[in-house]
């Protein structure tokens, strides 16, 4: 078992290193870069909006916990 932990950066490194060869061999210019770039910023951007309507409705729903929490005696 330690041996794997003991492995898991060097695995991480590999993969990595693979990724970014893979990249610079890419054939298909930077139009691919740029694609790439974009769906990962649309994707962060609609996590970022999921995470603002979730964190107002769970607020809400906490202060509705809390005050009925409050009128309970």
């Amino acid at each position: 078992m330690l041996q794997k932990i003991e492995h898991i950066p060097r695995t991480a490194y590999l993969v990595v290193a693979e990724a970014v060869r893979a990249l610079k061999e890419d054939e298909r210019g930077l139009s691919g870069v740029v694609v790439a770039i974009l769906l990962i910023l649309v994707a962060v951007l609609a996590i970022i909006l999921i995470w603002g309507f979730l964190s107002g409705w769970l607020q809400e729903l906490w202060e509705q916990i809390t005050n009925q929490a409050n009128t309970i005696q």
